[in-house]
């Protein structure tokens, strides 16, 4: 039976696929301060060092056999630019140079495959790695993709609006977790051998992407089987808090 379970204090997974086990991260956003420069007028120093970093010591900790990238590992949508070309070839540089790397292609990712040199880059409709499934989440998953014990998507930046009891808030990134629903799935796929797999939204590894407040009133969703797709799951903390079922928090 394959896991998937959170690094403590991190948004990172290390899913146990049965025939190994891989690091996950979601949402990489390399080169997203000169996005947030060209979108919006705001001027943020480069935490290209600080990403690269966090994922080397995850990597350290977790001794993986694989690297699961669960789509955008970049932020521009179109070519990058040099900035955040440059970070994502350093970034694989400093990678041990003996540790598969896969990116589940997500919507940022452009022709990812035809620069990104010694990476597996998937369809956007994700792969199955042993009893694993990952699909970025912009997209419909395949039906191969959906036959496997737990399915891995990102895309939505999952986050909690915390109130405390004087009127103030924070923002917090969170975990989504339950079983999947079958009806999103199979009104999509014609035919679908439902095995009713466990969903898992990841948060976003860049934390300046934003993202959906999934416990706001008329916060739309991103990926299209969401929240159809996911009607009980819960939400957790990075530090493995339970804060209940996520449009309830």
């Amino acid at each position: 039976m394959a896991a998937v379970e959170p690094v403590p204090g991190a948004p990172a997974a290390v899913a146990d696929h049965g025939d190994g086990r891989a690091l996950v991260v979601a949402d990489y956003h390399a080169g997203i301060e000169a996005g947030l420069r060209y979108e919006r007028g705001v001027e943020i120093d480069s935490r290209a060092e600080r990403r690269r970093e966090r994922l080397r010591g995850l990597l350290a900790e977790t001794d993986p056999d694989r690297l699961v990238v669960l789509g955008d590992l970049m932020h521009s949508i179109g070519d990058p630019g040099g900035a955040e070309r440059g970070e994502v070839e350093v970034l694989l540089e400093s990678l041990p140079a003996d540790l598969p790397v896969t990116l589940v292609k997500g919507n940022h990712d452009g022709d990812a495959e035809s620069w990104v040199e010694g990476v597996d880059v998937t369809d956007g409709d994700g792969v199955r790695i042993g009893d694993v499934g990952f699909a970025h989440g912009h997209t419909w998953p395949s039906p191969d993709v959906l036959a496997a014990d737990v399915v891995c998507t990102a895309h939505e930046h999952p986050c909690v609006r915390l109130e405390d009891e004087v009127g103030g808030s924070r923002v917090e990134r969170v975990w989504l977790r339950g079983p999947a629903a079958a009806e999103p799935f199979a009104a999509r796929h014609d035919g679908l051998d439902w095995t009713a797999p466990d969903l898992v939204v990841f948060p976003a590894f860049n934390e300046l992407s934003g993202g959906t407040w999934v416990n706001v009133a008329g916060q739309s969703f991103l990926s299209p089987f969401l929240p159809e797709g996911l009607v009980d799951g819960q939400a957790y903390l990075l530090d493995g808090t339970r804060l209940g079922t996520y449009d309830r928090v």
